[in-house]
This record gives structure tokens, sequence and C-alpha cells, in this order.
């Protein structure tokens, strides 16, 4: 999470905080400086934390338990 904060900001802009279109990641206001706050309960599970993380170690998408993942009718 300190990764998100500092090299991440510097080199990338922290991109998560816009290629997630559930809001899920959000670097908010910590004494001076900024943190990861991490929104799971807004997820809708499309993965795109999983492909476009530029530090492919730090994010690892699964499956919600008891199932493989939405199953999107109208699509």
């Amino acid at each position: 999470m300190n990764l998100c904060a500092t090299r991440c900001v510097a080199e990338f802009g922290n991109p998560c905080q816009n290629f997630c279109p559930a809001n899920v990641y959000e670097m908010v206001a910590d004494g001076g400086g900024k943190r990861l706050q991490i929104n799971s309960s807004n997820c809708v599970h499309c993965k795109a934390c999983d492909i476009k993380e530029p530090y492919t170690d730090q994010i690892t998408w699964v499956t919600p338990e008891g199932g493989s993942g939405p199953n999107y009718q109208s699509l």
C-alpha cells in the first residue's frame, strides 16, 4: 500500500483511481500525505484492476466466494 502513495503516484499518477469503473481504489488525505483506501464493497468484478495495474504483483483479482464472477444477462 505504501507503493501507491510513493512510487506509483510519481511514475503513473495512481491510475487505479481512473481505470476502476466502480471507484474501488481511492487516494485519500492522511495527515499531510495520501494513502490508498480500498472500497471493496463497490467492486463489480470487471477485472480491470488485474489487467491495468502497472505493478503486476500488487493486485490479485479472484472470483467472489461461492461463484465464478458476475453473470450479466444483457451482454
